[in-house]
Formats: structure tokens, sequence, C-alpha cells
């Protein structure tokens, strides 16, 4: 990764039929704003995109379920889902929602193009139908008893209880999730991709060329997938909600949302181009455009086998690069569940927790799901503010920027002859950014954290040891305590660069507090960001201890909403 590279970066489609939880936070929004974020810094070309996924039968289910349209589903969900984003600091350049005009025109030309070059089986099959609901249904929304273990809960595409990946077809006394009801069979037809077409191809792509730059969860998914042997996948269904088939004659066809959702990563790059009035080709066309998909356990296979084979059978756009899925994120030791109300809500923490954005994109970020399913508890989430962020990082500024003040009216003092420990810490800050920057080109967020987390913890060491307030009441102490005083000004200053990608806010308050512009990380390759006599402001704590009651008081209520549901 060099300077000037120029990046697409997607964060996967959330569903807009319910608002963002921790767990989406954490596996997706998270990690690639970091990403975002610092590749902006380095000053490489970046569009950071998303925008809300509107179709599909979840969407007409929560219609009925409320008796409103779906609009008015999509709408409410679109609207707090894209403030929440805002109000967290998620940078993205263009947030867009596929009920758009302009998604479902490039949708339709997408699959006309698929279409006119034969890449699609055209094929009718008996599908499961609900009577009483006057609708096919998904295979998520058919239960019945697994053919392996016998769970009478078992869906169509999977066992829950034993893991088992299944058709409907293999269930025993199939019923419909809608209605309760019995099911039965009717033609119906559709449009495949082929995907067993591109099964070698796939194969000598992933398993070849992309094994040592993917992460290992990744590739042994796909590996999983390919060893299997892939078959053709619908892309249309039966549907009033969505994206209209392009084919004369099939009213009541739809495409199906897996296939239209990755194409509003384009659609929402050709809506910033318009709004921007600049070209959006070079981001989706140029192969020297890195393409990088943040996505979720769950959409591995969506995005490095489906999506790629649409891209390849397409043949005008790039391939990703990479697609550094994260695992799942619990919470307080159980799997996150919308249905029961098992979840921290992005929006209802903003107004419980308001200015505390950057509490929880740390907490996130540091206990991130990136190599295994981890666990968020809110006795974890109280520690982590207290113990490491206001006890070291906002310690440290807070005792740096208080000494300055009241020993050199708030300016910045000189520096003067250098001592052993003041090589070492130097040292340390030299190779900091390196550090952090290599781990987020790895996307190891959780370590280049860490890192920046050390920094902090060794300027609280650097002041402990040389003890500048004792030295300065000496008539020999004051120059040295100018001396550990500019250096700790000028880890300050860093800090403020290093922690903008994951703690943006913060970054900004330490900012002002310095009196200076933000920095970029190409700066960092200079020790001396400010200049002595620079006036800095008065310091402000930039983190508060959050107390027992407060933690108790979220997890009483997260108790109780689940207990309602």
């Amino acid at each position: 990764m060099s300077d000037s590279s120029r990046f697409t970066i997607t964060a996967a489609l959330p569903y807009a039929n319910g608002p963002i939880h921790i767990g989406h936070l954490a596996g997706v929004y998270i990690p690639a704003d970091i990403f975002a974020r610092y590749n902006r810094s380095v000053g490489n070309n970046v569009l950071f995109v998303c925008g809300s996924d509107e179709h599909g039968v979840p969407i007409t289910i929560k219609a009925k379920q409320n008796k409103i349209t779906p609009k008015e589903v999509v709408d409410k969900y679109h609207a707090l889902i894209k403030n929440s984003f805002e109000q967290f600091g998620v940078s993205f350049d263009y947030y867009s929602r596929t009920s758009n005009k302009i998604h479902h025109e490039i949708s339709k030309d997408f699959f006309t193009q698929l279409h006119k070059k034969k890449q699609f089986i055209e094929k009718t099959s008996k599908q499961y139908f609900d009577n009483i609901e006057n609708t096919f249904l998904a295979d998520r929304y058919i239960q019945g008893e697994c053919p392996i273990c016998n769970n009478d809960s078992a869906y169509g595409d999977q066992c829950e209880k034993c893991g088992t990946s299944l058709d409907p077809s293999e269930l025993k006394n199939p019923r419909s999730v809608l209605s309760g009801g019995e099911l039965i069979q009717k033609e119906t037809k559709h449009w495949y991709l082929p995907l067993n077409k591109y099964e070698n191809w796939l194969k000598e792509w992933i398993l070849n060329s992309k094994k040592e730059d993917w992460k290992s969860n990744v590739i042994g998914q796909c590996r999983s997938w390919l060893e299997a042997g892939l078959k053709p996948r619908a892309v249309t269904r039966d549907l009033d909600w969505g994206i209209k088939v392009p084919i004369e004659g099939e009213d009541g066809k739809v495409l199906y949302v897996w296939f239209d959702a990755p194409i509003g990563y384009i659609s929402a790059t050709r809506e910033w181009s318009i709004e921007n009035k600049v070209d959006w080709k070079p981001y989706w066309k140029d192969p020297k455009t890195k393409l990088i998909h943040f996505i979720g356990k769950d959409n591995i296979v969506f995005h490095c086998i489906i999506f790629p084979t649409m891209l390849k059978a397409h043949g005008d756009y790039i391939l990703p690069n990479n697609v550094p899925a994260n695992e799942f994120l619990n919470l307080e030791g159980q799997k996150i569940s919308t249905s029961r109300n098992w979840a921290v809500w992005l929006h209802e923490y903003l107004k419980n927790f308001p200015d505390q954005q950057d509490v929880l994109r740390y907490t996130l970020c540091i206990n991130a799901p990136e190599n295994k399913d981890n666990d968020f508890t809110w006795k974890d989430f109280q520690a982590r503010n207290n113990n490491e962020l206001v006890a070291i990082l906002g310690n440290f500024i807070n005792r740096v920027l208080v000494l300055c003040h009241k020993y050199w009216d708030g300016k910045t003092p000189e520096r003067h002859a250098i001592e052993i420990d003041d090589k070492t810490i130097l040292k340390e800050l030299e190779n900091t950014h390196k550090i952090v920057s290599q781990h987020i080109k790895n996307y190891k967020f959780r370590f280049a954290l860490q890192t920046i987390m050390d920094l902090a913890r060794a300027g609280n060491k650097y002041l402990a040891d040389t003890e500048p307030w004792k030295l300065f009441k000496t008539s020999t102490g004051q120059e040295r305590t100018e001396t550990i005083l500019n250096i700790a000004i000028q880890i300050t200053a860093h800090l403020s660069v290093l922690c903008e990608p994951f703690l943006p806010f913060t970054a900004k308050k330490i900012t002002k507090m310095l009196n200076i512009k933000a920095y970029k990380w190409g700066d960092l390759s200079s020790i001396d960001l400010i200049k002595p006599q620079h006036t800095l402001n008065m310091p402000s704590l930039l983190f508060s201890r959050i107390e027992d009651d407060t933690i108790e008081k979220e997890i009483q209520r997260l108790k109780s909403l689940s207990q309602e549901n």
C-alpha cells in the first residue's frame, strides 16, 4: 500500500427492518471506518460507501405485523440508521438506500446485461407456498423437523440445533413461519446464476491467489463451500416488494435481495459521483483501485463467492482486493438476538451516553471479534472506560497540559539536553505510527489500538520516572523540566493523529486543547509537531468515570426488555 492509492471501501448494507446494534458496529462499521479514516490521513484517494438494504421478505413481514406498507417500514429505519451512523461518527462519503430510483435502474441493467450474455439458467420448479398468506416462502420462513437430529424447529436452510445445511424439501412436516399453517408446493419460474460454472475459476482466484492475503476465517469458509460443490442459485423470486425483473410479461417477479443488495455499492457510488460531479468509473473499473468489502461472517459467501461471480459474469467491474470479515459479538454471554431484544441498540446508547461515542468505539475495537467470537459486557465497558481511557490516555494528556499551564503559563517549553529516559521514549514515539500503520494495513485493528494505548502508557511512565513537578522546584531543574514537558507535548500531538481513525471525537478534543491544526499521518515522520512557545488552550477532561449505578441500570434494562419479548 503506497500513498495516492485509490480505495473503494464498502460496508455491508444494514437491513432496514430494525436499528443498528453493537454486533453490527464491532463486526463491520467500526473496522471499516478506521480503515477509511486512516487511508484518508495517509493521503490515499478513498471512497467509503454504504446504504440501507430495503428489499426482501423480512421487510414485508415487518409491514404486515405493524399493519403499514413496506415503504413506511424502510423509511422509518433508513432515517434511524442513517442518523445513528452520523452521530456515531462513521465517516461514509455516501450513504444511500436500495429503494432509490437509480438503484432500481442500475440493478435492472446489471440483470439485463447478464441475461443478454446468457449467463442465467431459466427453469420451472415446485416451491413451497403459504396459502394463508398467499405467498411463496424463502427458505428461512419454512420450519419443520430436521432429518438429521429430529429438531422440530429446523429452518428451510439450516438446523440451528445440529448445524446441518438443509434444503426445504428435506424437512419433515414443513410449515410456514408466517402463518403456522401447512404448506403446499406450486410451480414457479425463476432465473438462476450457475455458480457451478465458475467453480474452477473461484478455486483458483480465492484458494490460490488470495490465500496469503485474506483472513483465515474467510478462506476457510470459502474452501468449505467450494469443496462441497456449488449449485445454481436463484436470482429472482415471487414477491410484490422489490426491483421488478426487467423481462416483459414477468409480473410478480422481483430480483432476489441477495442479488440487488451488493449492486447497492455501485449505485451508491453513482449517486455520489452525480452529486459531487466526478467520474465514478475509476472506483469500479480501474484495475489499480483496491476494492475492500467490510462484512460480518454471515456475509462471507455472498461477498467472496456470489458477488465476485456476478462481477466476473458482467465483465466490466473490478473484483474485491480483500474481504476482511469479522466473527460475531455476543452480549453478556449470549448470542445477540433482535427478536428477543437482547441487544444494545446504537440509537439508545447515543441517547443514554451523550458525547461518549468514543467509549463505545474503543470498547468494541479493543475487544473486536477479529478472529473468533467475542463477548461484550457492561462491566467490561465500564472497566475499559475507567481503567484505560480515563486512567491512561485521559490522565496522561491532562497531566501534560496542566503542568504546562502551571509552570509555563500555557506555553510549550523548550527542549534542551537529552538524557537516557528521553531517548527511550522518543524512540518509541518514532516507531509507533509505523507499527500502527502495519497493523491497520493487515486489518488488525485491535493490535493497532493497543499500540496507541501503549504509547500513552509509556507517556505516563515517563512522567512518573522523571517527576518534572519535583525537578522544577530545584535550582538546576528548570531546563530538565522543560525538556520533559516538551517531549510530553510532542507525544500528545502524535496521539491526536494516531487516535483519529479510532477515536475521532477524542482526537478533535486533543487538537483543540493543543490549539493546533489537525495533522495528517504523514506529519508523524517528524517528532516535533509543536514548536516551543506555542500557546496551548486550557485542558478539559477527555473522559469521565462511569459509576456502578449507571452500569447496573443498563444491565437491568437489558434483562427487562428481553423478558418482555
